[in-house]
């Protein structure tokens, strides 16, 4: 058995083997089902054997003893196997095994090399961020923003071509408002300022001056109509509202390091309708009511009375209209074999609608169907459990929000570490405070609510961004003073095998970072990630009281030396994933 990136894999593929060497019935159809195992019982559990003993009335433990015997001799020079219960098959791998293990996967390069199996020659399409032009990001916008892009960064390290679309919402009724409040209210030299400030002002001053059924709804109306039908006066505003938005969001995406190749909003979709209405139609999938045109799905419990609306009955289309051309752009266009589209909780229902949509529509002309993902995600509360906001009760600002974490935290750099230099005290605080700010959303169960706190999120304990860079800035501050370079072949190749207790605890929680990486990335949910880095620097932390790493012993310290830099590039790894700036001090 080779030494290959998820061990786990080998030891399915190798029971697969077995199964049949030892001519178990129908062993074709045996699945092993191995997982990791509770730390009690090894490192990996093979489960399957209940499961197919039980169907063809077989002695489940007879089985195990089977397919025991019929492991390949390399798989017990590597593990030790034993038959526990009534035939769980566990495997313990030993010391030379782990460092085998090690010495392979040395680099962010290499492990990423090992990963780049699970979606190798696949195009994934991911959809997140998405603001509003002409408005400012809020506190509301980042759930979407940190977690598409370490979907992302997952999805591209286990081996896809990852294309990052962000949907922009640039196109409906609040252009016609704000075109209107433009021409009325528009102060050139606040434009100038801070174009999304003056943006939101005009367009709060266009919707006040158009109430309901009133003539400057009707002249706010028109305005949208000409821009629709291409009036140059208003596109050249409307493009200008986009442009000054995109420069707005790019400040923001550079702190948070998020990056999109393309910016593909509503808009771009607007002469791609017709195609959508005339496809639906012709396959019956679509039809008239009251006037709208709208697609049911009556098999559906929820869905069989509530109408998916792809056309207004004034003509004017919709979220469901733009969609649906998105998502056969992406199939065609891109040729994409998975698409992923973050959002709120709030709009699951129309994500569901859609994508039951998408598929008859696909399968009844014939189009190639990606896998369709709708990732949603919790509300950001504040302490006291509800929605996030500030003093005033408006609207926190996430370029505001940014900049707390980044004083707070030079606040605290500043106390902990006052010998740095300004600048040095300055950027550990920027990748401090962001990080903590993405951390805090990344640690959590996307599913679920999370409560907003600056003291837990900045503190140098616990599940915490500060935590985990401290741990990567502890290892660092080591090979420091050591004046050795992590990872340095000439130290890594008098590595003795591993011994204490703390050793081979360190180096088990190292070898299961693949299942992790698969796990998080197959779910989409980065939290196991981050759980995974919070157990290792816990490991790491156990190990380095136990063990001293410059001991005498030149063959002990290169091994004690091979585990820090093992969990250093590790770590490293794995918050460069999960989007998080490192740092070597702190």
């Amino acid at each position: 058995m080779s030494v290959s990136f998820n061990l786990a894999t080998d030891l399915d593929a190798a029971l697969k083997s077995a199964a049949l060497a030892a001519g178990l019935t129908d062993a074709a159809a045996f699945t092993p089902e191995v997982r990791t195992a509770d730390p009690r019982n090894g490192d990996y559990q093979s489960n399957g054997v209940l499961g197919y003993a039980k169907a063809r009335k077989l002695n489940p433990r007879a089985v195990a003893d089977q397919l025991v015997a019929g492991l390949a001799p390399e798989v017990h020079e590597r593990c030790e196997v034993t038959v526990a219960g009534p035939g769980f098959l566990n495997f313990t791998l030993k010391p030379a095994a782990l460092l085998a293990w090690l010495r392979v996967f040395d680099t962010e390069e290499h492990l990423r090399a090992g990963a780049a199996a699970a979606h190798a020659g696949q195009t994934w399409v991911v959809d997140y961020s998405s603001p509003n032009t002409a408005k400012q990001m809020h506190v509301g916008h980042l759930r979407s923003a940190v977690i598409g892009e370490a979907i992302c960064r997952m999805l591209a390290f286990t081996g896809a071509r990852v294309i990052r679309d962000n949907h922009l919402g640039d196109w409906g009724t609040q252009f016609g408002k704000l075109i209107y409040g433009y021409k009325r209210w528009a102060d050139p030299t606040a434009l100038a300022a801070d174009p999304i400030e003056e943006l939101e002002r005009v367009y709060k001053l266009g919707h006040a001056a158009t109430p309901d059924d009133s003539p400057e709804l009707n002249e706010a109306r028109a305005e949208l109509v000409k821009l629709q039908n291409g009036d140059l006066e208003n596109f050249a505003l409307w493009k200008k509202f986009s442009d000054v938005s995109l420069a707005a969001f790019q400040q923001i995406y550079d702190r948070l390091g998020i990056r999109f190749d393309h910016n593909l909003g509503e808009s771009f979709y607007n002469d791609k309708l017709e195609r959508i209405y005339a496809e639906l139609g012709e396959v019956k999938i679509a039809e008239v009511s009251d006037g709208a045109l709208v697609v049911f799905h009556p098999e559906h419990p929820r869905f069989k009375t509530q109408p998916f609306i792809i056309r207004k009955a004034d003509g004017a289309s919709n979220y469901g209209s733009t969609d649906l051309a998105t998502a056969l752009y992406r199939a065609e266009h891109f040729k994409a074999d998975g698409i992923v589209v973050v959002t709120d909780f709030r709009q699951g229902d129309h994500f569901e609608q859609l994508f039951l949509t998408v598929k008859k529509w696909f399968a009844a002309k014939n189009h190639r169907l990606p896998e369709l993902h709708h990732v949603t995600f919790g509300a950001v509360t504040g302490e006291d459990g509800k929605a996030l906001k500030t003093r005033d009760g408006g609207v926190i600002k996430l370029k505001a929000l940014l900049d707390e974490a980044e004083e707070r935290a030079f606040a605290i750099v500043n106390e902990k570490s006052p010998e740095l230099s300004e600048s040095e005290r300055r950027e550990i605080a920027r990748f401090v405070g962001i990080g903590a700010v993405q951390y805090a959303d990344l640690s959590q169960n996307r599913s679920s609510n999370y409560v907003f706190s600056w003291d837990k999120m900045l503190a140098l304990d616990g599940n915490t961004a500060p935590y985990l860079l401290y741990a990567v800035a502890r290892i660092h501050s080591i090979f420091r003073k050591l004046a050795i370079v992590p990872g340095d072949a000439s130290t890594d190749s008098l590595a003795s095998a591993l011994e204490t207790p703390a050793e081979l605890a360190l180096a088990r929680k190292l070898v299961k970072l693949p299942d992790t990486i698969r796990l998080a990335a197959e779910t989409l949910r980065p939290h196991f990630l981050g759980l995974y880095l919070y157990e290792l620097a816990g490991e790491f932390s156990a190990f380095y009281a136990a063990d001293k790493v410059a001991v005498d012993d030149p063959a002990v310290r290169a091994r004690r030396l091979l585990l820090c830099a093992r969990t250093l590039v590790t770590l490293e790894t794995g918050l460069h994933l999960l989007g998080l700036r490192t740092l070597t001090r702190m």
